[in-house]
């Protein structure tokens, strides 16, 4: 039996004694994190800080009951499905206020009832850019920039969507484009960048339809591919290089995605696939192989960069 206040506080209700606690720098490194990328696991914010797992829990459950942050309940079904599952945390109002939000950032969202697909799809993104975000620390690693480093005076829904014009079965037609997230690799020696989209697939949305009037994952590969060659990258983003990240759930998956982009009639090198599996395999996602639409390996960042201008000269096929 378990002695008078040492009884295990609730998982998904907020204690009402709660023992008091300062707010320290660490406390609100984690809050910014978890504004930043909408949901983050605990060991997602014991990677960022380098911090052990065990030291960050306890500080994010004192930041829970005393309202800094939620624990969405959706995740319950997670924990039922897979058991001793790393809890999953978002900003809540006391956290909001506490770093002062800025108005140029992605926006907060109400945690009440947020769906588990949702949830899983912005942990699938939370995982790849924690992945670059620890990859960018080692030594001679490229610089990481992140949406509000590239664009800090515009909100990403401002910043990073755009519109191309398609042609699909002889007729033309609009798409927009919003990437799961938007970031740039910095060349530590030349300063040189290069931009990554990355989509995270839950395999939930069809790898292609009859119309484009609806979303399909050939929809965005003809939209990606419309702005290299309608070299909307340059003049919107300043820059030459960009490449497109698809994450996905499993080997089959990538095959479809892979089968799909090598259909393009051009513009093939601008895409690369992986799982989720094999992400969390590796402890440096620069040196993971990515597989491209000719179905062979490569890192998404190499010392020399593809010659795109000389590509489309030859018609990157």
């Amino acid at each position: 039996m378990m002695r008078e206040g040492h009884s295990r506080k609730p998982r998904f209700k907020r204690a009402p004694n709660a023992p008091n606690f300062h707010l320290t720098s660490r406390d609100v490194e984690l809050l910014r994190h978890v504004e930043r990328y909408r949901f983050l696991r605990s060991t997602h914010l014991a990677a960022l800080t380098g911090a052990s797992h065990q030291v960050i829990s306890r500080r994010l459950n004192l930041l829970f009951h005393h309202g800094y942050l939620d624990r969405p309940p959706e995740q319950l079904s997670l924990i039922r499905l897979h058991g001793n599952h790393p809890m999953v945390y978002a900003l809540a109002s006391a956290g909001a206020r506490a770093i002062a939000l800025s108005g140029h950032r992605r926006p907060r969202y109400d945690n009440r009832n947020p769906k588990q697909l949702y949830i899983q799809h912005t942990l699938l993104v939370s995982d790849v850019m924690v992945a670059f975000t620890r990859a960018s620390k080692n030594t001679n690693a490229p610089h990481l920039l992140l949406e509000e480093d590239l664009v800090p005076d515009k909100p990403p829904s401002e910043a990073f969507k755009w519109a191309v014009t398609v042609k699909h079965g002889g007729t033309l037609k609009r798409i927009g484009i919003f990437p799961d997230r938007t970031f740039a690799l910095e060349s530590p020696d030349t300063g040189e960048r290069v931009f990554y989209f990355l989509e995270a697939d839950r395999a939930t949305m069809p790898v292609a339809r009859r119309s484009l009037s609806q979303s399909s994952i050939w929809r965005k590969l003809l939209a990606y591919e419309a702005t290299w060659s309608q070299k909307i990258h340059e003049s919107r983003f300043g820059t030459k290089r960009f490449r497109v990240l698809f994450v996905t759930t499993t080997q089959e998956r990538a095959d479809h995605l892979v089968a799909a982009c090598s259909k393009l009639p051009r513009g093939h090198g601008l895409f690369l696939f992986t799982t989720a599996d094999a992400l969390r395999e590796k402890s440096n996602i620069l040196s993971l192989p990515w597989r491209t639409a000719a179905n062979k390996s490569e890192c998404v960042w190499v010392r020399k960069f593809i010659d795109y201008s000389a590509m489309r000269r030859q018609g990157f096929h």
